[in-house]
């Protein structure tokens, strides 16, 4: 006789073996064809407090525990220049995180870093940093989600490369922007893949187009935005003095937004 309980733990076990990978049971359905099943949320397994930014080196896993700033970092706002609830050193790997709310300036990477299944339920100022200064640092976002981003989700003011794939992001400004404005600038490239758009969103890449940035877009699937108002990959001039940036188009060019119309499905 089978026992009723053993399909409930072979659902625990691909659960965990999924979050070893970096992905959620829901976001199974992001991998290859477009599905109209949304990203499954984690439940996160208990919650910290963080008064004060948590320096991270060599590989940290948190088992799905739930971070949220508190003191100095639980203001709740949008400021700048709000410091991140964790700061991970060059080379750093960050697996299996839930960051609630308030989650301050979220994650910042001083390098290259890898963010595995990490979930933003409430993004605060922004919810990653990535701010390497080597034209060879690499930024692996893979699996996880973000939603409630007012502003950016993703904020690339170093050099390198941003790969983020496998990811959901729900209700935000800018998925991912190219800062336009640093004092220090460099030559930025995104490359965007497996991605679960939901409405409500403005831009999914913002890039500037006189440093030579681009944003690579694959397999992006925009639930909830029939009238087709997010825009893909917006382009702007940018600049060191702390202006505001300019327009300079949207749309695929093949040298800065690299996409085909048919990396973008819309549901």
């Amino acid at each position: 006789m089978t026992s009723p309980t053993r399909p409930r733990a072979r659902g625990r076990a691909l659960t965990g073996a999924l979050a070893t990978l970096g992905l959620s049971i829901g976001m199974l359905t992001t991998v290859g064809a477009p599905s109209a099943s949304a990203a499954t949320w984690p439940t996160p397994n208990g919650s910290e407090g963080v008064s004060s930014t948590i320096a991270v080196s060599g590989t940290k896993d948190y088992g799905m525990k739930r971070l949220y700033g508190t003191g100095d970092l639980g203001s709740g706002g949008q400021d700048e220049d709000q410091g991140p609830i964790l700061e991970l050193a060059d080379g750093a790997v960050l697996k299996n995180v839930v960051l609630g709310a308030p989650a301050a300036d979220g994650i910042h990477c001083k390098g290259s870093c890898t963010l595995q299944n990490v979930w933003w339920e409430d993004v605060g100022e922004d919810a990653a940093t990535f701010k390497g200064k080597s034209s060879s640092s690499v930024y692996t976002v893979s699996g996880g989600g973000a939603k409630e981003a007012s502003d950016k989700v993703f904020q690339f003011n170093g050099a390198g490369t941003l790969n983020v794939s496998n990811f959901a992001v729900k209700n935000f400004g800018t998925f991912v922007r190219s800062c336009g404005n640093c004092s220090t600038q460099y030559k930025r490239t995104i490359n965007l893949n497996t991605i679960e758009v939901s409405w409500k969103g403005s831009r999914i890449a913002g890039i500037n187009t006189n440093y030579g940035d681009s944003a690579t877009l694959r397999n992006i699937r925009i639930v909830g935005d029939s009238s087709k108002k997010i825009i893909p990959c917006q382009k702007y001039i940018g600049n060191s003095n702390g202006s505001e940036p300019s327009g300079n188009g949207s749309g695929a060019d093949g040298t800065y937004c690299k996409y085909a119309s048919s990396d973008i499905t819309y549901q």
